[in-house]
């Protein structure tokens, strides 16, 4: 899926080339990582995503950009859980610390909704290598956009 587009340029107020087949799914740039959606549940997701060369950094360990956008992503699903289809939000702050490298399998993140407001909320996300180690914990708070009076 979304394979036929991953080189096609966006332009500027152009249709999107693509539509997600649900509410709960992945977009090109995560399928292009090689990401899988292995549960989700009541503000809770956990996604997984091979580590390929594609993913490597200069000296062979998975590059921290993968890492940050495979926690970033399972948490923006786990929110999914909780929020009408359709509603707009994005990440507005996130960090990351690193307890180990990646250096080969698969990885997981683990994500959970720490904090809710109306128009915030805040997870975390656990990232573990194959073997089971704590690789590294993300946090990151999401902006629900605001309905303008009048507009959807």
């Amino acid at each position: 899926m979304f394979t036929s587009i991953f080189k096609q340029p966006m332009h500027k107020d152009t249709p999107l080339p693509f539509t997600l087949p649900e509410w709960i799914a992945l977009a090109p740039f995560e399928v292009f990582l090689g990401m899988r959606i292995e549960s989700t549940g009541e503000g809770k997701a956990t996604l997984s995503m091979p580590f390929t060369a594609s993913h490597c950094q200069g000296v062979g360990l998975m590059h921290g950009g993968a890492v940050v956008s495979l926690a970033d992503t399972a948490l923006a699903i786990a929110i999914k859980t909780v929020l009408p289809e359709g509603t707009h939000f994005a990440t507005i702050e996130m960090s990351l610390k690193f307890h180990a490298q990646v250096r080969w399998g698969v990885v997981t993140a683990h994500a959970t909704i720490t904090d809710q407001t109306e128009r915030d909320i805040s997870g975390e996300v656990a990232i573990f290598t194959e073997e089971g180690i704590k690789a590294a914990t993300f946090q990151a708070l999401f902006r629900i956009k605001q309905n303008k009076k009048g507009n959807a």
